[in-house]
């Protein structure tokens, strides 16, 4: 045979030129996939693809890989071809291959991904038909899904910013319709590599700002029957410019959400595919799911978003953009502690460089907030509680900017900020269940109290919001404990400032933590157990005095947890426990206390005490009292707030059982006090 074969058959070929079975290249592998790849293009252009000739294809190179180079070789030159004469069916034809390749041959994507990523950079280039971006799209969708590591982590990154130029073009029609779908389609998959792999893209700020441009506001909205937003900016900005308050809404002014629908791409119809705003929704579904991995994926998810809010004028009621998102978010993020993490980040953003010289874009804000505490609390307990002390330092700051603003339009603007913040810490108030950490707050703020001037009567008063919250926590719960000790030490140190009027503000403070609503029959305490929501203040001044602004703000808790409006009676009462004490200045002019001080009231009644007094505790303050009323600089408020906390700290004798040192140190107090005022060196307040 070797004979034959060597020497009989070259001389056959030589002399039967025309058999076919005696030619060299019959005796040589046959290239196959040079006919499944002719076998999958048509005769014409306007001829369809055959699926099973692409699967056929797709199946030899999974079986033969080192084919699978020269196969994508004469792809790549096709498209290339094809992209050329404009003819969009074939090149169809080439990316159906493609995406064929990654379903069948995913063992084998390093032979053809680098390929693949070039012919969707092509494609993507292409400007002149919405049909090849569209492809490109889509065929990069499926590579990100397909991907089980961060191999092609930084080729997936490349194309963000490509893919986030597209999705937020404004052009219409139904063709760049389902360009964006495809686009937003393709973001919502890089948002899910995100998650999957914990893996931030640099250009992830891109990525929220085109899901946001494309996110419908009113899919989930409870109620709008038009569907559409009042175009009432005009109105805005002509308010503004007055500096006048606009009726931006309260909190309760904002549409409520609805729990939205999760969207799971693999379930979607055919017309929700070319959506854009349904691929929106499953990018802010995937954010979610993305914010709730750890505290760093939440900064790096909110924080574009504020940006985006804040340059687009989206925080306020009439574009209502930021609440939408922000609420859907809540609703998406199950977990109790990742939704009140999102509460403080947005609370936070209010000493950002965008926001923190803005008052009224700050009051936005905190209406947004407030929004989203009634909405948290309405399904579990508020329990994280440390941006209660941000709103604390922010009122702090709103109240001493408003005693000296010199214009009318910024003493506006502090008086929206501080409603806003008021409203919002008692609606974070109904939501709290344990009032230990704003106790624990409050003796922190007093032990950092300055000495005197406006920054203490600016501390007081945001202290006694605080004070405010923690007795409706303590009288929705029904619980009674122990005054604090530190609390109560820091207290009796306030009691001894400098400044007379912050004096009178710590007495206010001390009693509504000891007892917050006097005179009040027992079987009425429960129309009071959910308090609070306080009328707005009335500026009659451009530079009134710090405590006298807030103690006109804190006139009467009329607005229950669920819409109860108190009796006239318990208005009256409430009136009561402010009169007095709200004008030191107009008490130091006249030289006298008001009949109508808080220390006119019936001691019979029962009070609904929140904390108590022990033995020592009052021992404590019976002391405080005297030191108090012997400084030289007290004016008649001082001795109206000393008694009014004297007769209080009378009255929680009842909880206890004291003994008879104590109880002669109490009647000993009024009167040396007696003789003190009545002596011969008393002056102007005999």
């Amino acid at each position: 045979m070797g004979v034959i074969s060597r020497r009989i058959f070259p001389a056959c070929e030589s002399m039967c030129v025309c058999c076919p079975a005696l030619r060299s290249s019959s005796r040589q592998p046959v290239k196959r996939y040079k006919k499944l790849l002719a076998d999958i293009f048509p005769k014409s252009a306007d001829g369809s693809s055959s699926e099973r000739k692409i699967v056929k294809l797709c199946e030899y190179a999974a079986r033969n890989p080192f084919r699978i180079p020269k196969i994508l070789s004469y792809l790549e030159e096709r498209c290339n071809k094809e992209l050329r004469s404009g003819h969009v069916g074939f090149i169809n034809i080439v990316m159906e291959t493609y995406n064929k390749l990654l379903c069948i041959c995913k063992e084998q994507m390093a032979y053809f991904a680098v390929s693949l990523l070039s012919v969707v950079t092509e494609l993507l280039d292409n400007n002149q038909q919405d049909a090849l971006p569209m492809l490109s799209c889509q065929t990069l969708t499926r590579f990100i899904c397909c991907q089980t590591d961060t191999t092609y982590a930084h080729n997936i990154e490349k194309y963000v910013h490509k893919v986030c130029a597209l999705a937020r073009e404004t052009d219409g029609g139904d063709r760049r319709r389902q360009l964006k779908a495809s686009t937003l389609q393709c973001l919502s998959a890089m948002v899910w590599f995100m998650a999957e792999y914990s893996y931030i893209f640099a250009g992830f700020d891109e990525i929220v700002r085109a899901t946001l441009d494309n996110y419908d506001l009113d899919t989930h909205a409870d109620h709008n029957e038009g569907g559409e937003v009042p175009p009432h900016n005009w109105v805005d900005e002509v308010v503004r410019s007055e500096g006048r308050i606009g009726e931006d809404g309260s909190p309760s002014s904002f549409v409520s959400r609805q729990c939205p629908e999760k969207k799971d791409p693999s379930f979607l119809t055919s017309e929700e595919m070319e959506m854009p705003k349904i691929w929106a929704q499953i990018c802010l579904q995937r954010m979610a799911e993305l914010a709730e991995e750890s505290s760093t994926t939440m900064r790096h998810t909110l924080d574009p978003m504020f940006v985006y809010f804040d340059s687009g004028h989206h925080w306020s009621r009439q574009q209502g953009l930021a609440f939408a998102v922000l609420s859907d978010m809540i609703f998406m993020v199950e977990n109790s502690v990742n939704q009140q993490s999102m509460l403080a980040a947005v609370i936070r953003h209010l000493d950002h460089k965008n926001v923190s010289h803005d008052p009224q874009l700050k009051s936005y804000i905190i209406k947004v907030g407030t929004a989203l505490v009634r909405q948290i609390r309405l399904k579990t307990a508020i329990a994280e509680v440390g941006f209660v002390s941000d709103l604390c330092r922010h009122l702090r700051k709103c109240l001493q900017s408003t005693v000296e603003s010199i214009g009318e339009q910024e003493t506006n603007f502090s008086a929206a900020l501080q409603n806003s913040i008021e409203e919002c810490l008692l609606e974070t108030a109904k939501g709290i269940g344990d009032a230990q950490p704003l106790l624990d707050m409050m003796a922190i703020t007093l032990e950092k109290l300055p000495p005197g001037g406006m920054a203490a009567s600016a501390t007081v008063g945001s202290s006694m919001i605080l004070a405010h919250m923690i007795s409706l926590v303590l009288i929705s719960s029904q619980s009674q404990q122990v005054f604090p000790e530190e609390l109560l030490i820091q207290i009796m140190r306030a009691m001894l400032l400098a400044d007379p009027d912050a004096r009178v503000g710590v007495h206010q403070l001390f009693s509504v933590l000891l007892s917050p609503y006097l005179a009040r029959p027992k079987h009425e305490i429960s129309s009071l157990r959910a308090s609070c929501l306080y009328e707005p203040r009335r500026w009659q001044s451009i530079k009134p005095s710090a405590l006298a602004s807030l103690t006109a703000r804190l006139e009467k808790l009329r607005k229950g947890k669920h819409g109860t409006i108190l009796p006239e009676k318990h208005q009256g009462n409430m009136q009561d426990d402010f009169k007095g004490i709200s004008s030191p200045n107009e008490d130091r002019r006249q030289g006298f206390a008001s009949k109508n001080s808080p220390n006119f009231y019936r001691i019979s009644e029962m009070e609904p005490y929140v904390l108590k007094l022990n033995e020592d505790q009052i021992s404590q303050l019976i002391s405080a009292f005297w030191l108090q009323a012997n400084l030289h600089d007290n004016v008649p408020s001082n001795y109206e707030a000393i008694a009014h906390s004297y007769a209080v700290t009378l009255l929680s004798l009842r909880t206890t059982n004291p003994s008879s040192n104590v109880i002669v140190r109490i009647f000993q107090l009024p009167l040396v006090l007696k003789n003190t005022c009545l002596g011969p060196t008393s002056g102007t307040y005999q």
